[in-house]
């Protein structure tokens, strides 16, 4: 990843900083959307990932953006938080 574009220069004043890729920047991105819709529906990792039949495992390496998760996941999270007793049905 050494040349990888950076998306966010690190600040020089802070020697804790780093720069950010864009591909860590969109995986971040991903996982706060992928955290909010769980928590703003009030379930945990578990109730979520049983509820919507994604593995918690997965779920949990996508909120902790150790993985980036797939376009096609992020268009069923947002499917999710608009119509979720909906989704639930549909996948029980």
């Amino acid at each position: 990843m050494k040349n990888a574009p950076i998306e966010l220069a690190s600040d020089p004043a802070d020697a804790e900083d780093f720069d950010v890729t864009a591909e860590a920047l969109d995986r971040a991105q991903r996982a706060r959307l992928i955290r909010r819709t769980r928590t703003g529906l009030g379930l945990s990792q578990a109730d979520f990932a049983s509820r919507f039949r994604v593995p918690v495992g997965t779920l949990r390496d996508w909120e902790q953006a150790r993985t980036t998760a797939p376009d096609f996941a992020i268009a069923y999270v947002r499917v999710i938080g608009k119509h979720p007793e909906m989704v639930a049905k549909a996948v029980a």
